[in-house]
Formats: C-alpha cells, structure tokens, sequence
C-alpha cells in the first residue's frame, strides 16, 4: 500500500506540473475553458502575466512533491507530505470560493485522496 500511496502523490504532482503547462503555455482558448474565464479576458498581457506567475507556482510544487518522494522516507516523509496535500487543499477551497468551484474537485479531491492514503498506509 505504500508504493500505491507515493503513486498517487506523484500523480497529484504531475497533476500540478500538468496546469503549469496550461497556465504558462496553453493557448488563450484552451486557458479559458479550462478556468472558466472569458477568452477576451485571458488574451490580455495582464492575464497572461497572472496565469504565467500562477504556473511557475503550480510547476515548482509538483517538482517539490517529486523531489520529497525522491530525497525522503518514513516519518519525514509522512509529515511533509500530509502539510504538501494540506497545503493544495486549503488552495482548493479557496480557489473553489473566489474562482471556479472546478478546482475543489480536480485539485483537492485528488490531494485529500493521497493526503487520507498517506495518513493510514504510509509508514
């Protein structure tokens, strides 16, 4: 159970590496279905700014996940990943409240997933 609960940390990291893409790279289309802005919106530099910065943030936590699982193990490990999947929750719920509620389901509901994992079957 173990190498199935670093599994899904890892995918909840590769999901974040995943939305700094689109936030950094993606098309103003794709950008705006995807967070649910209006596409005029998104095309401004302003926006693109905001998203690019969003991006990085999103990119170096999923690269800081990975990293942990690499560099860490046992009860160090435990405890920084529970404060990580923490972490992307409490983002969740606000990005949920002032953006789109889409992020609660896509991006906290698969950290709170790994965070129960994490809590019971990792040792």
């Amino acid at each position: 159970m173990q190498i199935l609960t670093l599994f899904l940390v890892a995918l909840v990291a590769l999901e974040h590496i995943g939305i700094a893409g689109l936030e950094m790279f993606a098309k103003p289309e794709i950008q705006a279905n995807a967070f649910d802005m209006p596409v005029n919106f998104v095309k401004t530099k302003e926006a693109q700014t905001a998203l690019a910065n969003q991006g990085i943030y999103n990119g170096m936590l999923g690269l800081l996940i990975l990293v942990m699982i690499l560099f860490f193990t046992g009860s160090v490990l435990k405890t920084i990943l529970i404060l990580l999947m923490l972490y992307i929750i409490v983002v969740a719920i606000y990005g949920a409240v002032t953006a789109t509620k889409k992020i609660l389901y896509l991006q906290g509901a698969p950290a709170l997933i790994a965070l129960i994992f994490v809590a019971i079957f990792y040792h």
